[in-house]
């Protein structure tokens, strides 16, 4: 029997030395494999930049690669760029930095639908219906809402300069904002339609999506005795 324990205990300790050296190895495999396919990419970008007969866009191209990439191994994963990170923000949280306004497209221009209380927009005078003419001395006619969204984000505390034409103002007026912390409202209202039927709007699923909708929900019941419920998911893009 101690014979026994004795080749036992040694076939465990050869098969533990087998599989941290097989893992090792395969670890090892896998790192030369990475670092010999980044010389490869390198190099290629390096000769294209070099000797490709039109000009290139090396940022682009690695984008476009980084993307192909990504689509091969699920729907699912993705990359976002540090200029991206006010969108990846929004979506996951809520939050961003920006002036706080709602704006819709109209003709050739993007417009001021709804500055929201409290936030910069509101703060610095802007209001509905202002068009927007320029953002940090740019020309946005033509652009989209998507586009103009963009140029109006950025980091908390920095400044963007706008150019507006106002109704009823002969003169283009120029305001300069100082960009907060916007925190988007997942449920930005809730009521009761009549004696026993609530409402709720969820317009987003942020990170806080499910507890905005739970303490809703329980006002509505609780407070309002509440018996039927809508819940209006019109227009909620989605998010996590």
């Amino acid at each position: 029997m101690k014979k026994f324990l004795k080749r036992f205990k040694k076939m465990i300790v050869v098969m533990l030395l087998f599989t941290f050296s097989f893992a090792s190895y395969s670890f090892v495999d896998s790192y030369f494999e990475i670092s010999k396919n980044l010389d490869i990419m390198s190099s290629l970008l390096r000769e294209l930049n070099a000797y490709y007969v039109d000009d290139i866009k090396p940022g682009d191209l690695m984008k476009k690669g980084i993307d192909g990439m990504l689509e091969s191994l699920d729907p699912y994963t993705e990359y976002y760029a540090e200029s991206g990170i006010e969108d990846y923000k929004v979506m996951l949280t809520g939050q961003y930095g920006g002036i706080g306004a709602y704006i819709r497209q109209e003709g050739d221009y993007v417009v001021i639908a709804e500055p929201y209380d409290g936030f910069p927009a509101q703060k610095s005078g802007l209001m509905a219906g202002d068009l927007l003419l320029e953002v940090n001395g740019m020309s946005v006619k033509g652009k989209t809402t998507t586009d103009v969204s963009k140029l109006l984000k950025g980091q908390a505390n920095t400044t963007v300069k706008l150019v507006i034409q106002r109704e009823g103002e002969k003169n283009p007026i120029e305001k300069t904002l100082v960009r907060e912390e916007i925190k988007i409202k997942n449920v930005p209202y809730s009521g009761m339609l009549n004696d026993s039927v609530g409402y709720i709007k969820l317009t987003g699923f942020t990170d806080n999506a499910a507890k905005e909708v739970k303490d809703a929900f329980l006002s509505l019941r609780d407070k309002n005795k509440m018996k039927m419920l809508v819940f209006d998911l019109r227009g909620n893009g989605g998010g996590l």
